[in-house]
């Protein structure tokens, strides 16, 4: 797919708590229409999908795990649905993107365009109390959804040395997963991110240009999430959600997850009589220069496209 940037106007529209990464790319890969229905599975605060919306004006589905965003999707839409006339044709949901897909195949719904944004949002980092920032004193709660019982002080509190091994392997990807899951046990209770990150500092002393801590907060992250699990429930539905000649795209923020969209694009498409998908991408698409330093957490996001086959 070309390249070529749309020139999107920013208003008031795109969500201040929130700055959408790819929001150009997105909206040129999908390319929005009139008419056409609209899923955001990790909607957030509306970044992305007010854009879609102010192109689609027909029934949306905006989902997002965290109560918090839908609370504000819902009081806010001037912001976060770009002031769309109709807001009864925007219908909220607030469970698990896995859970949401399952419901609305089972129901039968599709669209014409998917949207999976992997990320969290700023307000997640920002906000000291959700414990996901190893930089912000806070509880060890990181739950996207606030009402689960699974907290990240349970994780590294309770798992046994193994099970902390095994996650820090898996889903951090750590070279010293057993010394850093050795050193959690011996630091134990902890209660705080600061507490925590403080024990992956001591297992990587000296300079590193990577914080020591963010392979073992991203580990904990998709434990307490199931993050990868539900990225795998989601991807399979979504074809029996799309309708013929819909698009679905996913940005990612780390290998894993990049790895399973890949995969699954992949294993749907192909020059085949029964391929399912078309890659819209070949290769992932990356933020430009700018939106670096606008918005630093665009600098890891890569998003891939899909369409759904017509025959």
């Amino acid at each position: 797919m070309s390249r070529s940037r749309l020139k999107i106007k920013t208003t008031h529209t795109q969500s201040h708590v929130h700055a959408p990464v790819l929001l150009d790319e997105v909206i040129e890969c999908l390319a929005p229409k009139k008419g056409e229905r609209y899923l955001d599975l990790t909607a957030g605060y509306g970044g992305h999908a007010g854009q879609i919306i102010a192109r689609t004006d027909a029934g949306s589905v905006l989902v997002d795990r965290d109560p918090n965003a839908i609370e504000y999707l819902r009081t806010n839409k001037e912001t976060a649905t770009a002031g769309y006339s109709d807001a009864r044709s925007v219908t909220y949901m607030q469970k698990s993107f896995a859970d949401a897909a399952q419901e609305l195949a089972d129901d039968g719904q599709q669209f014409d365009i998917i949207l999976a944004d992997l990320g969290l949002s700023s307000p997640h980092i920002d906000t000291a109390h959700r414990g996901f920032s190893f930089l912000r004193d806070g509880p060890l709660d990181m739950r996207m959804d606030t009402t689960q019982e699974l907290t990240a002080e349970q994780v590294v509190n309770t798992y046994t040395a193994d099970q902390l091994t095994d996650i820090l392997r898996r889903y951090g990807e750590e070279p010293k997963a057993k010394r850093m899951s050795q050193a959690i046990i011996d630091a134990r209770p902890l209660q705080s991110t600061t507490e925590l990150a403080a024990v992956a500092k001591r297992v990587w002393p000296g300079y590193s240009r990577t914080h020591p801590a963010t392979r073992l907060f991203q580990a904990v992250r998709i434990e307490v999430n199931d993050e990868l699990g539900q990225v795998t429930r989601m991807l399979t539905l979504t074809p029996q959600l799309l309708r013929p000649g819909g698009r679905v795209g996913i940005i990612t923020f780390h290998s894993l997850e990049d790895r399973l969209v890949k995969r699954f694009f992949k294993e749907m498409a192909g020059n085949r009589y029964d391929a399912v998908l078309q890659e819209l991408t070949k290769k992932p698409i990356t933020a430009r220069e700018q939106e670096h330093v606008t918005n630093p957490r665009a600098r890891s996001a890569k998003l891939r496209v899909a369409m759904r086959n017509t025959t």
